[in-house]
This record gives C-alpha cells, sequence and structure tokens, in this order.
C-alpha cells in the first residue's frame, strides 16, 4: 500500500504538465480505494493474481481472470506505464494495449520485468522510491517537474465520511505492518501509550487482520483512553488519520497515508532505510536505529526477512524519545531522519 501512495506525486506532476490528462489503475484488490483518492484517476481496475495464483483452476471457473482481461483490453491507451516493474505488474502491462514504458535492466525492482517494456528508462535505485516514479512518469510522458514540489493530489472528499464517534483530541498508534523485522516491541507501545494519554489525548489503534487486532487489544489493556478500532475499511482509516492531532507508526501503508494527508507524525524504522523508503511529506520525523541486531534476548525477536541481513534492534528506540521528539514535532518542517543506535 506505500507504494501506492508514494506513487500519487508523479500523477500529480503529470497533471500539472499536462492538463486534462486522466488515469486508469491497475492495482491488487486489497488495496483498491487507494488510487481513487488522486483527482485524476477515473477508473480502478482491480486485480486478484495473489488469490488466484493460489488455486489457478478455481479462479478461472469463477470468470475473475477472464473479466478481468475484458476491463484491462477494454480501450487502447495513449501510454501504459508500469511503476512497480515486478515480474507480476509487468504482466499486466503486457496485457493492456498501448505502447509500453518502465525501467530498465539495471533499475527494474524484479529482473526479467523489463522484457514486458517497449521503452525503458535508467532511474537509479539510490533514490528514493517515490522519486524514482516521479521521474520515471516524466521520462515516458516527457514533461519536467519540480522535484521540490510535492502535491498527492488527494481529494479528502473521497476519503468518505467517518461513521464512528472520535475523541476530541487523539493520536493514532500505526502499530501493524506485514514484517515482523518492522514490529516495535509491545511494551514499548504500552510505555508510550502511556505518555501520550496522561497529556489528554486518547489514542486510537487500527489493525487489519485478527493477529492485529489481538496486538491492538494488548496494547490497549488497562488504559481507559486506549481505543481499538472496529474493522474498517482502508478509506476510512484513512479518513479517520484525516482527523488525528499525530501518529506513530512503523514503515507501513498507513504511515504513508498520514504523511500524505500531511499529518504530523513519527515513523520507526529499522529493517528498511528511510532515505530510499520513508513515508514523505510535512511534518513527518523518522526515528532510524542503527544499533545491530546481536540475538538480545530480552523481548522475542521474530525476524523473518532475508537470512544474510540483519536487522536493526528496534527495542533501541526508547519510548520516552519517541514522546520527547512527538511533543516538539514542528508542523513547519518537511521529512527528517534521526539515526538512533550505538556508535
Amino acid at each position: 500500500m506505500g507504494d501506492l501512495v508514494q506513487t500519487l506525486p508523479a500523477l500529480s506532476d503529470a497533471a500539472r504538465a499536462i492538463p486534462g490528462i486522466s488515469f486508469d489503475w491497475i492495482v491488487d484488490e486489497s488495496f483498491a480505494q487507494v488510487p481513487g483518492w488522486h483527482r485524476n484517476v477515473e477508473t480502478v481496475i482491480p486485480s486478484a493474481f495473489r488469490r488466484w495464483r493460489k488455486n489457478w483452476g478455481r479462479a478461472f471457473k469463477s470468470g475473475e481472470p477472464q473479466s478481468f482481461l475484458r476491463k484491462v483490453r477494454a480501450q487502447k491507451y495513449d501510454f501504459v506505464i508500469d511503476v512497480q516493474c515486478e515480474l507480476k505488474s509487468a504482466l499486466a502491462t503486457r496485457l493492456a494495449r498501448g505502447p509500453r514504458y518502465g525501467y530498465d535492466h539495471r533499475t527494474v525492482h524484479e529482473w526479467g520485468a523489463q522484457f514486458a517494456y517497449q521503452k525503458k528508462f535508467f532511474v537509479p535505485k539510490d533514490r528514493h522510491s517515490l522519486q524514482r516514479m516521479r521521474q520515471l512518469l516524466a521520462g515516458a510522458l516527457g514533461y519536467e517537474y519540480e522535484e521540490e514540489s510535492l502535491d498527492y493530489g488527494i481529494d479528502r472528499s473521497r476519503l468518505g465520511p467517518v461513521l464512528i464517534d472520535l475523541p476530541e483530541r487523539f493520536v493514532v498508534f500505526i502499530h501493524s505492518t506485514s514484517w515482523t523485522s518492522k514490529v516495535w516491541p509491545e511494551f514499548c507501545w504500552q510505555d508510550l501509550l502511556s505518555k501520550v494519554t496522561s497529556d489528554g489525548y486518547a489514542v486510537l489503534l487500527p489493525w487489519g487482520d485478527e493477529a492485529e487486532r489481538q496486538r491492538a487489544v494488548r496494547i490497549a489493556a488497562g488504559n481507559n483512553k486506549a481505543i481499538v478500532l472496529p474493522a474498517l475499511s482502508i478509506s476510512e482509516k484513512a479518513a479517520i488519520i484525516n482527523r488525528a492531532s499525530a501518529t506513530v507508526g512503523l514503515d507501513t501503508g498507513l504511515s504513508h497515508i498520514a504523511a500524505a494527508l500531511d499529518i504530523p507524525s513519527i515513523t520507526i524504522y529499522g529493517a528498511t532505510d528511510p532515505l530510499l523508503v520513508g513515508a514523505t511529506g510535512q511534518h513527518q520525523l523518522h526515528l532510524a536505529s542503527t544499533f545491530e541486531c546481536v540475538g538480545c534476548h530480552e523481548v522475542e525477536c521474530k525476524y523473518s526477512g532475508p537470512a544474510d541481513f540483519k536487522p536493526a534492534c528496534l527495542v533501541e528506540i526508547k519510548p520516552e524519545h519517541v514522546w520527547q521528539k512527538l511533543k516538539h514535532l514542528s508542523p513547519g518542517v518537511a521529512s527528517e531522519v534521526v539515526s538512533l543506535g550505538a556508535n
């Protein structure tokens, strides 16, 4: 989801340079609400490759892949641009009708994707992912843009209404992520929760699946100012974040949404580099741990990333430090990275 959010400024660049341009967007069904927030997205075409590949026979019997193909090929496009450049997105690009554009063999996310493209661009991998997509789209469509100017193009009215009662002042804790190596320990969240609620704020905890809901319940236990949210859509969560005083989160999609909405936020990084993938926007502070994992047994560590990569230990990022930074987070600064850990 974070990749989708970070694609939005590229669309805004194009709309500014080419008046009247509109986009159709092929996107995984799980995140199909996100592209529709942008004012220049006309049609969203959900795909379900991840679900279909579990049982292609059942998928074809349902008729879903055939319906998807008809939608993708319903018209001929002026440009078909793959901003992800992975094998799955390259396949979708190849199915569409129109000239195809993407990264070259040196800079695709997954080697082999480049064979789907008719025109290819070199965009250095050491650039932030958001800037790489802006550069790719500008190269494909032939315009220049101001890199310092950042517009996510989100029409907040498209987020929809908030259908639950919200506290007057609240902070959102974005405690869940798909990588276990990105998870900040629960006792850290509980300590920070106590500090935030003692200062008069309520804390809202969103979740996506049952394991995340249970974590939210454990974090909130015993604190009557902590609210575990009900099951919500991505748009409903975004609408709530849009009203928050601040967020504290991990490197995950909802943190990128907070950045796109310019909500003051602290985002915690260990297994990923905020200089390459960090949430980008106004009022953003990134706390990046540089303390190498050494097999500490103080907390249960369930790192599930590559075997040859050691994540930074997030235990090094202390709740007190996060709280002090949160209290003084200036609404006048852009994204900033603070590295923590042993020297």
